[in-house]
């Protein structure tokens, strides 16, 4: 046979050969286009990328500084002053102070402390305690630069909300040992005076940075921040002057400017928030890009020598194969290992397209539920959200209008009983059942709430929501959710909007703070909810509550806090309004029935139990029963206490708490359960002094007070300390005194 009719008879395996040889030039010139168009493509790519994360940084620098504003605005708003035209200082009032801007400053984790100082007080209020202004900036918080007297002086000159570069303090908690902390202050504006305070915020600049993750920039990028007045508050380049290059540039009407100058290029943005400049210096090219050129030409002639002598080989051993997946896709009988091996890679690859179409339709709806959390979230609206949105506009609003809707599952008490299915299932499921009043789609919030967003084509249908979810909840408990409780609520009708989910969520919320506690429909329509002010808090019933208890009468006790919740949910007041009745009563009775044997662990155990218990209930006989639960735990803490009633220090504790009321003998007996008579006896043995002197000696010192430092007429004295009448009083008060409370008052304080 001649060279030729051998050529012919293997041009299968010519045809592979040059079919490979094809494949190579493609690949080397699609190999050259990349190394001369990567590298730039690349860092472009990066960079704006880089655009996106400063942009994140920057909503998060403004959404810190936002909530130190409205922490600054709201301590500014608490009721609490402590200057007074005789410059004397209430310490009630400081302490009162105290709790609340702890409990404000507790609610913002970067925020290291609270300081509010006066201008004619040395006192300083923080969130930690009350200080010496002086000690606590020469003690606590130490720094060469920013002392008291610089405070003091700051203070006093005309300044905006001022943000101080992060700084380098010496912190002691203890007044022996110190450590470094890097902490960034902000001090309130005076030029327009909220009120006469002075307030300070220091923040934790380590957890104020790793929320704000300045990691995720390009690396060898930098970022300088400049406030309103260009002043440097942080830098991550110390090395960086920005002042140089501050005078080149000019904002668009995006606030956004560019400079390139060497071999970096500078971004500028300008915050919306508060006018804060941020310049991010990246790169203008990668660094070592020599390398990386000679690294390419090595890839690009290993790979040509590698294709080439690949392909002389793959042509001959995939001759067959290639003829059997010819057999394959027209047909014929197939022999042979290779065709296995080819058809069981096939199927591989589809069972692998159907796990990746899968996974794309999760993320997908995944995607969709992170938009919609965001259009919840007023704060975290962005112009990349907005065209996320406008990419799913006609998923999320298929109709003009909406109404949207919560739907809670409630755990009973129990614990035990769980849902039947997933969660992605049960909002599959609302989904179908909501679907009967318009297109509805359902997302999971978390702690087993569900928020469904109902498309509305006539205002009539929103009412077929409503029906459709009182359907739901009925049949919720005896299908697949056997033994959940469900509650749901529905907002106003808004127009297919995004700014409008923010509102209609605020609606579902409010609807199941206000919804009045007598009410036994699972669905809070917001639109029927009518405003009640009229709480029943009667002041006299809870005092003789707490001193019912106090007698150890726990079923009496019982009976009237039931007459309190039953004249409440007569009134039909909404539920945050008795949650906060419930939570006032709390506290006042663990303040004026809080006894010697029960440690400040177990009643702070107690507090948290009982306020998380009020702040979950999904009716009036959840707080009633955490309320009896309380009244119950007192009680049983007093039936232990049994004879221990009767010793100095529950005597004198309760004199102390109940001096202004009429404790004749037998009331004491009665509340010690002895015999007047044995009290007495008890009382002079151990006090060496009468009981009926004693009481005198303790109302009277309380007169006193009230004669110095109040208004008050002879008359209301005597009364506000136990005595029936002013003449009483007065005889009394000359007994002990030898003069009368009237020449006691016109005696000069010494």
């Amino acid at each position: 046979m001649t060279p030729i009719h051998r050529l012919m008879a293997s041009r299968g395996l010519l045809q592979i050969f040059f079919a490979l040889l094809l494949v190579i030039v493609i690949m080397f010139v699609s190999n050259y286009i990349v190394y001369k168009n990567s590298i730039s493509g690349i860092y472009d790519k990066v960079t704006q990328n880089n655009r996106l994360v400063i942009k994140n940084i920057i909503q998060s620098f403004d959404s810190s500084f936002a909530a130190v504003n409205n922490l600054i605005f709201t301590v500014h708003g608490l009721p609490y002053d402590l200057e007074s035209e005789d410059k004397s200082m209430d310490m009630s009032k400081a302490y009162t102070l105290q709790e609340h801007i702890s409990r404000l400053a507790s609610s913002i984790d970067y925020v290291e402390d609270v300081i509010v100082f006066y201008d004619s007080l040395d006192l300083a209020v923080t969130s930690k305690g009350t200080s010496d202004f002086s000690v606590l900036f020469d003690k606590k918080y130490k720094h060469d630069t920013y002392s008291a007297n610089y405070w003091r002086m700051f203070s006093d000159s005309k300044h905006a909300l001022t943000v101080f570069p992060i700084a380098d303090f010496a912190v002691s908690t203890d007044g022996l040992t110190r450590r470094t902390q890097q902490l960034m202050t902000v001090m309130d504006g005076n030029k327009v005076r909220l009120s006469n305070k002075n307030v300070m915020v220091l923040l934790n600049a380590e957890r104020l940075l790793k929320q704000i993750d300045l990691k995720s920039m390009i690396p060898g990028a930098s970022l300088v921040v400049l406030d309103a007045n260009r002043n440097v508050v942080l830098s991550t380049d110390q090395t960086q002057d920005p002042s140089d290059i501050l005078d080149e540039v000019y904002f668009n009407p995006a606030k956004e400017a560019t400079l390139t100058r060497k071999d970096f290029e500078y971004n500028f943005y300008k915050s919306d928030y508060n006018d804060f400049i941020y310049i991010n210096k990246v790169p203008y090219q990668f660094q070592n890009i020599g390398s990386v050129e000679t690294a390419n030409h090595m890839i690009m002639i290993s790979a040509i020598i590698s294709a080439v002598l690949l392909s002389a080989l793959l042509s001959v051993y995939l001759y067959r194969p290639v003829k059997d997946i010819l057999k394959l896709l027209g047909g014929g009988h197939v022999k042979g290992n290779d065709f296995r091996k080819i058809y069981s890679g096939i199927v591989k690859v589809q069972a692998e397209n159907e796990s990746l179409r899968t996974q794309m339709d999760f993320a997908d709806k995944e995607l969709r539920r992170g938009i919609f959390l965001q259009m919840l979230d007023g704060y975290a609206y962005s112009r990349e959200l907005e065209m996320q949105l406008q990419k799913n506009y006609a998923f999320f609003f298929p109709e003009r209008q909406f109404v949207m809707t919560a739907i809670q599952f409630k755990i009973p008490s129990d614990g035990d009983s769980q849902p039947g299915m997933p969660v992605a299932d049960i909002a599959g499921m609302l989904e179908d059942q909501l679907r009967e009043a318009g297109p509805a789609i359902v997302f999971y919030t978390g702690h087993l709430q569900f928020v469904a967003l109902v498309a509305i084509r006539q205002p009539s249908a929103r009412k077929a929501v409503i029906e459709c979810l009182e359907n739901l909840t009925r049949r919720a408990a005896k299908e697949e959710l056997q033994g959940l409780a469900l509650w749901a609520s529905v907002s106003k009708l808004y127009d297919s909007k995004m700014t409008n989910c923010q509102e209609a969520y605020q609606d579902i919320q409010k609807a199941r703070i206000y919804r009045n506690i007598n009410s036994e429909r699972a669905v809070v329509d917001l639109e029927s909810i009518r405003y009640v002010s009229h709480i029943h808090f009667p002041f006299e019933k809870i005092e003789k509550l707490s001193n019912t208890l106090l007698s150890g009468k726990t079923e009496d006790a019982k009976h009237i806090l039931q007459d309190i919740v039953h004249e409440n949910t007569e009134r039909g007041i909404h539920h945050h309004q008795f949650a906060h009745i419930a939570k006032s009563i709390f506290y006042y009775l663990m303040k004026h029935a809080e006894t010697s044997h029960v440690g400040s662990k177990e009643s702070f155990q107690l507090e948290m139990a009982f306020c998380l218990q009020v702040d979950n209930a999904y009716s009036y006989r959840d707080i009633t029963d955490a309320l009896q639960a309380v009244v119950e735990w007192i009680g049983s803490k007093r039936l232990q206490e049994g004879k221990s009633k009767l010793n100095p220090e529950f005597i004198t504790q309760y004199i102390e708490l109940h001096y202004m009321e009429n404790l004749y003998l037998d009331h004491m007996a009665e509340v010690l359960n002895t015999s007047p008579k044995y009290f007495s006896n008890y009382f002079k043995k151990a006090f060496g002094v009468g009981y009926v002197d004693y009481l005198n000696k303790v109302r009277l010192s309380h007169a006193r007070e009230f004669l110095k430092h109040s208004e008050l007429s002879v008359a209301e004295i005597g009364e506000k300390t136990g005595y029936l009448n002013a003449s009483t009083f007065t005889t009394t008060f000359k007994k002990y005194y030898g003069i009368s409370p009237s020449e006691f008052r016109k005696k000069p304080v010494g």
